[in-house]
């Protein structure tokens, strides 16, 4: 029988999955890539899908237990943190734009919604801990908007975790699609805004945006930063920045840089900003 490539398949044997529209959901389904964001100029950055869809792993429990109270985890992906929380009991919902991801995460056990973090969500203002792990700092292609947001989510004195590009200098915001680059003949998503932060440039951003940097470390060849929301313990030098915060975050909901829709789950594998992987 003939399939979506063309090739015939004897009757009673499977043929090759068709690509469909959405190669991120693909992927998902089979667990494994290759997966990629594909800038505009052409460049590809590689995505670890096999790593998120395995178990949380042992520097993601690293992650894991810094978190304070109740999690927020925004991009969850498949789910493998989300999942993990609950299984310790902790209460924990993720939430990503991905109808696939949020069925895989319910069905590892976790809670999850198909939402946008730029839409209203649930416990506004009341989340102990929120994550943007695997690349998901660049949600929305404007890292200022996305920590002004996150603070709105967190309680007074919240506590917000950031994977970033390990130590690098890197404060890139492109246009990317998400494609599978094995078959030629595969199609990439609909192209969204994106960012890429260094350490450096997140923290630069943080503190324009209210936050304090309360912790920094590397593992497995990732790099994380702790930050806290600023709250009525801050001195004095802290209270313009929280103002200035506070007048800027007075909505319950914040409006997307870009209305596109964005799959909130990429990390480039072991970036920087001169190794990107070419086209091919």
């Amino acid at each position: 029988m003939s399939t979506a490539h063309g090739t015939t398949t004897p009757p009673g044997v499977p043929g090759p999955r068709p690509w469909s529209a959405d190669p991120y959901s693909d992927a998902l389904v089979t667990g494994r890539g290759p997966l990629f964001l594909r800038r505009t100029d052409g460049w590809l950055l590689p995505l670890e899908v096999e790593r998120w869809c395995a178990r949380a792993d042992a520097v993601d429990l690293t992650v894991l237990a810094r978190c304070e109270g109740t999690v927020l985890d925004v991009g969850c992906g498949p789910g493998r943190l989300v999942a993990e929380l609950a299984a310790r009991g902790r209460p924990a919902l993720g939430i990503d734009v991905s109808e696939a991801a949020v069925a895989h995460t319910v069905r590892l056990g976790g809670q999850a919604l198909r939402r946008s973090v730029f839409e209203p969500l649930p416990g506004e203002g009341r989340w102990d801990t929120a994550l943007l792990l695997d690349g998901n700092v660049g949600i929305g292609g404007d890292p200022a908007a996305l920590l002004r947001r996150m603070a709105q989510l967190l309680i007074p004195g919240g506590l917000l975790i950031v994977e970033t590009l390990a130590d690098v200098d890197v404060d890139e915001r492109v246009s990317v699609h998400i494609v599978r680059v094995a078959d030629p003949r595969s199609t990439a998503g609909p192209a969204f805004p994106w960012a890429r932060l260094g350490t450096p440039a997140l923290l630069r951003h943080a503190a324009r945006a209210g936050w304090h940097r309360e912790g920094q470390w590397s593992a497995g060849g990732r790099s994380f930063v702790a930050l806290r929301n600023r709250d009525g313990r801050d001195g004095p030098d802290d209270r313009d920045d929280r103002d200035d915060r506070n007048s800027r975050s007075t909505s319950s909901a914040a409006e997307p840089p870009n209305s596109t829709a964005v799959i909130n789950s990429q990390r480039a594998r072991k970036p920087s900003p001169e190794s990107p992987v070419a086209n091919r």
